[in-house]
This record gives C-alpha cells, structure tokens and sequence, in this order.
C-alpha cells in the first residue's frame, strides 16, 4: 500500500470541530481498500487506488505515448503581471466549445482521446460523478513543481467535485488552510499521491485551502497528474487574477 501521511498542527479543529482533532481516515479493508476520507475543517477529500499496478503501468505509457501536451505561448502564465514559463508540461482535452482561464491564459481543449475517455469513465464509474474536461500536467522528475493555488475559476460548476489521477512517481500533495500563517498557526495536510490513485477534492475545500506539489530533488521518475472537471459552456471569459502561484494543478 502507498505512503499516505497526513499532518496538522495540535489544538486545530478537524472533522468540523473539536480541538485537537485529527483528519478521520478510513481503515483499509481485506480486500480492495475503500475510499480513505480526509475531514478538517472547510476539507472534505476521498483519496483511493482507482487502477492496480499493472493497469496503471499500461495506462502510463500510453499517456506518455498519446497525450500531445501545449507548446510555446500556452506554456507560460502570468502571476502579478509578470509571465512565468512553468515548471512542467500541461495540456486540456475535453468536450467542444469548453474553454479554461487562470493565470491570464485561455485554454481551449483537444478532443478526447480513447486513454483518457478510459480513465473519465472509470472516475466517473467511482464517484458518481461526471466530467466533461481534464487539464494534464506532466512532471518529469522531483524538480518540476507546482506552487499553491487554490482551484476556483469561474468557468467550474459551482460546488462540482475536482477529481484528480496521478500516475507514476509518488509526489508529496499539501494543503494549506486559508488565511493560516506563520509556524504556530499554519494548519497543513500533507498527502502522498500514489501511482494509480484518485484523490477527490469535493466542496467547500477549494474555498478554504491552498494545494500545491512541492519540488522534491530525490525523485528522478516522471509524474502525470489529470484533473477531471466540470465546466460551464458559454462562460464570458475575463482577466483572472492568480493566488500567488506559477499555475495550477486542475
């Protein structure tokens, strides 16, 4: 079973209340392990193995294989009126007539490709929940990062789930709570996203916590991280302000 760490400083409320309270994780079971839930307060994730080992190897090559990711303009976003070349490589697919602003950026996505239809519908079969676009970021290897953001752009479905697959080297995910700063008043939350594995982030937690992955120098395999989503059709697209992150992992 993959690392899954969770941290929080004492005398936080978790779960919606009570000092000192933890995030409540689910024991896995004897066979399949269910969904662990990660309560705190204004957080509410289900984190799970979606594909087993051998299946998510075979749908990592041929991500690697088939996924054509941005190139020049769409690779850079700006954050405070400065544009930044990110740390990774990014693309969206997803149904016609969608488009996607952060970061001074309009994305419009490429159609579904069979490898990815294949892990909508799985998400989708897991959650109940449907998606009609997916942003991809791909790291290759511990340096390639992503700064704290939190997933709130205008053109999402209000109070729609964001679920996010992760497939090859474990990364390091954190959450920050909102407003916390400062050593003795910083509440995190530090995951560690398996190959295969599905972390569901539901409402309110975008609303209250900063998520990012941090670079790790000891990690040498790439990472391929999809954010399914839904979107609003027709959405008038106009200048989004960032939070203070060279992009964001959707």
């Amino acid at each position: 079973m993959d690392r899954f760490v969770v941290k929080l400083p004492r005398g936080r409320a978790g779960d919606g209340g009570g000092e000192g309270k933890r995030p409540r994780l689910e024991e896995p079971g004897p066979e399949r392990p269910p969904p662990r839930e990660i309560r705190a307060e204004g957080l509410s994730c289900d984190y799970r193995i979606l594909f087993g080992k051998a299946e998510a190897d075979e749908i990592l090559q041929e991500l690697e294989k088939e996924v054509e990711y941005f190139e020049d303009d769409l690779t850079k976003l700006q954050v405070f009126g400065t544009w930044h070349k990110i740390p990774r490589k990014q693309v969206t697919y997803g149904d016609p007539g969608l488009s996607y602003t952060y970061s001074g950026v309009t994305f419009h996505p490429k159609p579904w490709i069979p490898v990815l239809s294949r892990i909508r519908e799985r998400v989708t079969s897991e959650t109940g929940h449907t998606f009609n676009f997916v942003l991809i970021n791909r790291y290759k290897d511990g340096l390639d990062h992503i700064g704290e953001h939190r997933d709130d752009e205008k053109e999402l479905v209000p109070r729609s789930p964001i679920a996010s697959v992760s497939f090859g080297a474990c990364r390091d995910f954190v959450f920050r709570r909102r407003g916390k700063a400062g050593p003795a008043g910083t509440a995190r939350i530090a995951l560690a996203l398996a190959h295969g594995s599905l972390l569901l982030m539901k409402h309110p937690t975008n609303l209250h916590w900063y998520h990012s992955l941090p670079p790790r120098r000891r990690v040498l395999a790439p990472r391929v991280n999809l954010t399914f989503r839904k979107i609003l059709p027709g959405v008038k697209q106009g200048k989004v302000q960032p939070s203070g992150a060279v992009g964001c992992e959707k």
